[in-house]
């Protein structure tokens, strides 16, 4: 199966000069919808199990430099998801509440329970990234959180988080490109914000404390996955791949609970209509159809 995005799941020296921004497999605009489409109904079906299974929780974490397309992943990825089973977690500037805790109160407070999904739309991650590029705590401070998140992330796993955790990589060119298309486009100007131009003068030092981040943080239980995000297209389709393909393997999982779940509430129904006198006329007659279930097609002689 090949690989459409780049995968840190254990401690390294991160080099941008190593990840392209631009894809690494030159699908058309066409197949990349194509392929969403089909992982998306796969999506649909995961979820399901998942949330009626709810022994796992699903958390996704969405880090970009302004432009990056978090909000458009969103939009676009899952979309195919019941919106019952899915929430999302915008990380803005701590209010005086948020910032009267430690760091990570927050996220442990919007963590997922058992049978969701949840994206989180920047994250934690912001106190390694933000406060040192404009030094809002001490070194010190910030260099100790690396450590404290990879302890936060692994607490979550060991209570059976799935941990997917995307940096949407793209260009200073892009960037540039997508503001003054925002500037240019009626319909997107409410987007534009002096302090997205003011933050591109701290491009490389964002650059410098990603790459510190991921590299220090990206482990087996809690990858990081860096997908190359000048196509938008290519984008979503990348990081539907990877859902997609992460979740399959707990299917089978998933499916054997709910099957054992049915059978006991099939039993425990019996034993209500036992007892149950007018309860057990409303069962199922010999010979009767549903119209809500799908016959068997009958083979042609």
């Amino acid at each position: 199966m090949p690989s459409y995005l780049y995968t840190i799941d254990k401690p390294t020296k991160v080099d941008w000069d190593d990840f392209s921004t631009d894809a690494v497999d030159k699908l058309s605009k066409e197949e990349c919808m194509t392929k969403i489409e089909a992982l998306g109904a796969e999506l649909d079906v995961l979820q399901e199990s998942l949330y009626a299974a709810a022994s796992h929780s699903v958390l996704i974490v969405l880090q970009a430099m302004d432009t990056g397309g978090k909000d458009g992943t969103i939009g676009h990825v899952f979309k195919y998801i019941n919106p019952q089973g899915c929430q999302v977690t915008s990380f803005k500037q701590p209010n005086p509440h948020e910032a009267a805790h430690d760091f990570l109160w927050r996220a442990h407070r919007a963590a997922p329970t058992k049978g969701m999904i949840k994206i989180f739309n920047r994250s934690h991650y912001e106190d390694v990234l933000v406060t040192r590029v404009h030094n809002l705590v001490p070194e010190k401070v910030w260099r100790k959180r690396y450590d404290e998140i990879k302890t936060f992330e692994g607490l979550l796993a060991a209570n059976n988080t799935i941990i997917l955790k995307f940096y949407l990589h793209i260009s200073k060119e892009m960037q540039r490109e997508r503001l003054l298309s925002r500037e240019a486009d009626p319909t997107k100007s409410w987007k534009l914000s002096s302090s997205d131009w003011k933050e591109r003068a701290f491009w490389e030092d964002y650059n410098d404390a990603y790459a510190e981040a991921i590299g220090k943080t990206g482990v087996k239980d809690a990858p990081w996955f860096v997908v190359p995000s000048n196509n938008k297209s290519y984008r979503n389709h990348a990081i539907a791949d990877k859902l997609a393909s992460v979740l399959r393997k707990y299917k089978a999982e998933w499916d054997a609970t709910l099957a054992f779940t049915g059978e006991q509430r099939k039993h425990d129904l019996f034993q209500a209509r036992a007892l149950n006198p007018a309860m057990a006329a409303e069962a199922l007659h010999p010979g009767e159809v549903l119209s809500t279930i799908k016959q068997p097609k009958s083979k042609k002689k």
